[in-house]
């Protein structure tokens, strides 16, 4: 008898740690991204993953005080500027800027904050929980993405 856990049944996805479970719940409750840090500059991950999330029907706004648009989007010079209710603010700076932009997010009440690849900061991650933010850190949500669809799970 094959088990529930046969890999084998490509009907199914395989299953999902629970990481990787919570992540793909984010990903299929979220619909309006707010990039801090994005780049107009095509070469740049904070260009490229933005691209990506807008080509899977995400709405991306872009937050940099350095553009004024960026994918066809009105860009702002920070969270508050934002006019929008957002469904998470992505993170593309140096985790030494994290805590303002942290501070921003919780002022604005965006639900989550996802610091990508790299980024990490565990007292303004702390801070953001406490106040019942939920928070992704140092993950690549456009990798995370293109794995959990590759897989058939999103």
């Amino acid at each position: 008898m094959a088990s529930t856990h046969d890999h084998h049944d490509h009907a199914h996805p395989p299953e999902l740690d629970e990481t990787m479970q919570a992540l793909r719940d984010l990903l299929l409750s979220v619909k309006t991204i707010a990039v801090v840090g994005l780049s107009n500059k095509p070469d740049r991950p904070a260009h490229n993953i933005p691209a990506y999330l807008q080509s899977q029907g995400y709405t991306i706004i872009p937050v940099n005080p350095t553009i004024s648009e960026a994918l066809g989007e009105k860009a702002y010079p920070d969270l508050r500027a934002v006019p929008v209710a957002m469904d998470v603010v992505q993170i593309f700076r140096r985790s030494e800027d994290v805590p303002p932009i942290v501070e921003d997010a919780i002022a604005i009440k965006a639900p989550i904050v996802w610091m990508q690849t790299g980024i990490m900061h565990e007292a303004a991650a702390e801070r953001a929980e406490a106040a019942g933010l939920v928070v992704v850190m140092d993950i690549c949500m456009g990798t995370t993405h293109q794995y959990l669809r590759s897989i058939g799970a999103l």
